[in-house]
């Protein structure tokens, strides 16, 4: 007789407030967005420092598509044809992110806040249908408005 492994319990509901762990990572995960956007506005003749801020917010929108990779694979009751558009759109901020650093630094910077800015959207549209914590939806407003003012920072300094 052959046996097999017992599937693991479904997880137990998410936390209603942020883990502390996670809020450490979100929120620590800025502190390369404020810094650079910092040395563009106060020491703007830096050479490295835009080119820094479009890799790091690339790295980072490539980060967030792939959230919506694992939602796919994980969340319980998705359509087919909804699970589908979750793995597509997950490959959509990479595929934003890397010409985002090939471009000027403003461009790209643009480019990269439109990025963050539809991933938002698509946020709110996965969790209009899926059971997301319910702290995932404000800690992306926050880390999102946060990145793209420093893009936008970044932006500005650089076409001064």
């Amino acid at each position: 007789m052959h046996h097999h492994p017992t599937a693991p319990p479904l997880s137990s509901p998410p936390p209603a407030s942020i883990p502390s762990t996670v809020a450490w990572l979100g929120y620590g995960g800025l502190l390369p967005f404020l810094a650079l956007a910092a040395v563009g506005l106060w020491a703007p003749s830096t050479p490295w420092w835009s080119e820094a801020l479009l890799a790091y917010g690339a790295v980072i929108l490539s980060f967030v598509g792939a959230l919506h990779w694992g939602f796919a694979m994980a969340q319980i009751g998705l359509s087919a044809p909804e699970r589908t558009r979750c793995f597509v759109w997950s490959v959509v901020p990479s595929l934003m992110a890397w010409p985002a650093t090939l471009l000027p630094a403003a461009a790209g910077a643009v480019l990269l806040v439109a990025g963050f800015a539809a991933h938002l959207v698509q946020d709110h549209r996965l969790a209009a249908r899926t059971l997301l914590p319910t702290w995932y939806l404000p800690l992306r407003w926050r880390l999102t408005v946060t990145a793209c003012t420093c893009l936008a920072l970044g932006a500005w300094a650089a076409s001064r």
